[in-house]
C-alpha cells in the first residue's frame, strides 16, 4: 500500500480559505498539528436516491474531497444491509447504516445469521424515523388495516426492509403484500394508488425509515397528500425488547405539515468504516463532519443532529482507532 502522503503548504494553500482554516486553527486536533492526507481514494456508500443517506453522504464526500484533495465518491445503494455487506467485503471504505442493521450484522443475528460481518463505527449520526405514508383520502389510520393491503417495505438489501418487517410481525398483521421498490420508485406507486381509486395498480402505503425530512415524501403534501399512521404501542414493544437499536419518539406536525405529532419509532444511525480502512481517511472524514459542520447542514439539516458526546455511542461495534484517538484529542 502507498504510503499516505503528508499536506504540504502548496496543498493547504489549493484547498480554499475555509478548509485551509481545518488544518491550522489551534484546537483542531489538539496535541497533533497535522494529519497524513489519505494515499489514494475512497468510496462512501449512501442510500436511496432522495433519502437523507444520499444527501448527506453527497455533501459529505464532496468537502471530505475539497478538504483533503484527495477524492471521496458518494454511491447511492439499496441501504443498510447493502452497505454493510459491502464494508464486510471491502468493496466500500465508509456507509452509513441503521443501528439495528448494524448490531445485528455485527452480531451474526436475524439477517446475518449465516456470519458475523466486521467493521468499525466512526460516529453515531443523527436518528430516523419510521415513516408509515398513506394518501390523505385512505381509510387506513391504524397499523391493523394494512392486512390486506400492498405495502412498499423497501429495498431488499435496505434497512427499511429490516425494520418495516420487523414492526409488521411484531403487530401480529398478516396477508400484506409486500413489495421492495425503492423511495422514488414508492412515492410514485403510491401517487398512482391515489389518483386512480379502485385500481390495483400501485401501493396503498409506504414505510419509510429516515431522517427529517425526506424530501420526496414532504413533496407528497402538495401533490396527492399524506397522513403517517402512529405505531406508538408497537414502537413501545420493539423498544422494550431490542434494547440501544430503538428509541421511542415522534414526528413533529410541523416537519410534514401535519396535524398533529405521529408516534413512531427512531433508530439511530451509524458512519461505519470497513476494516483496515488508512487512519487518514478515518481521521480525516470524522474531522470534516465536525470542522464543517455548518456547511453540512446546508446540505441537510440533519447534520446539525451530529455531537461530540453522543457520536461515540456504538457500543458493541468499536470505535476507529483513529476516531478513538480524534475523540480523545478534541477531550470528548
Amino acid at each position: 500500500m502507498d504510503r499516505p502522503r503528508l499536506l504540504n503548504r502548496r496543498s493547504v494553500l489549493g484547498l480554499g480559505t475555509a478548509a485551509a482554516a481545518v488544518l491550522v486553527t489551534p484546537g483542531c486536533s489538539r496535541g497533533r498539528s497535522t494529519e497524513p492526507a489519505p494515499a489514494g481514494p475512497a468510496k462512501l456508500v449512501t442510500g436511496n436516491k432522495g433519502g437523507v443517506y444520499a444527501t448527506y453522504g453527497a455533501g459529505l464526500a464532496k468537502l471530505v474531497t475539497e478538504v483533503t484533495g484527495v477524492e471521496m465518491t458518494a454511491q447511492n445503494t439499496e441501504g443498510s444491509v447493502a452497505n454493510l455487506k459491502m464494508l464486510d467485503a471491502g468493496t466500500a471504505d465508509i456507509g452509513f447504516s441503521l443501528s439495528d442493521s448494524a448490531l445485528d450484522a455485527y452480531n451474526g443475528l436475524e439477517a446475518f445469521s449465516s456470519g458475523q460481518l466486521r467493521f468499525t463505527a466512526l460516529a453515531r449520526t443523527y436518528d430516523n424515523y419510521v415513516h408509515i405514508v398513506v394518501p390523505a383520502s385512505s381509510k387506513i389510520s391504524s397499523l391493523k388495516q394494512l392486512s390486506g393491503m400492498t405495502v412498499n417495505v423497501g429495498p431488499k438489501l435496505s434497512g427499511t426492509k429490516v425494520v418495516a418487517e420487523r414492526i409488521l410481525a411484531t403487530a401480529g398483521i398478516k396477508g400484506v403484500n409486500m413489495v421492495n421498490l425503492d423511495l422514488d420508485g414508492a412515492v410514485e406507486a403510491l401517487k398512482l394508488k391515489a389518483e386512480n381509486k379502485g385500481s390495483k395498480a400501485g401501493i396503498d402505503a409506504l414505510i419509510w425509515s429516515g431522517g427529517l425530512p425526506t424530501k420526496p415524501i414532504k413533496d407528497l403534501q402538495s401533490t396527492i397528500g399524506f397522513r403517517l399512521v402512529p405505531i406508538g404501542e408497537v414502537a413501545k414493544e420493539i423498544a422494550l425488547m431490542r434494547f440501544g437499536g430503538y428509541v421511542l419518539s415522534s414526528i413533529p406536525p410541523s416537519v410534514y405539515s401535519l396535524a398533529s405529532a405521529v408516534e413512531t419509532l427512531a433508530v439511530p444511525n451509524y458512519l461505519l468504516a470497513r476494516e483496515g480502512l488508512s487512519d487518514s481517511w478515518a481521521w480525516w472524514t470524522l474531522n470534516t463532519m465536525f470542522r464543517r459542520q455548518a456547511d453540512l447542514i446546508k446540505v441537510h439539516p440533519e447534520a446539525g443532529s451530529l455531537d461530540a458526546r453522543s457520536a461515540i455511542a456504538t457500543m458493541p461495534i468499536p470505535l476507529h482507532r483513529a476516531a478513538e484517538r480524534w475523540y480523545r484529542n478534541n477531550h470528548i
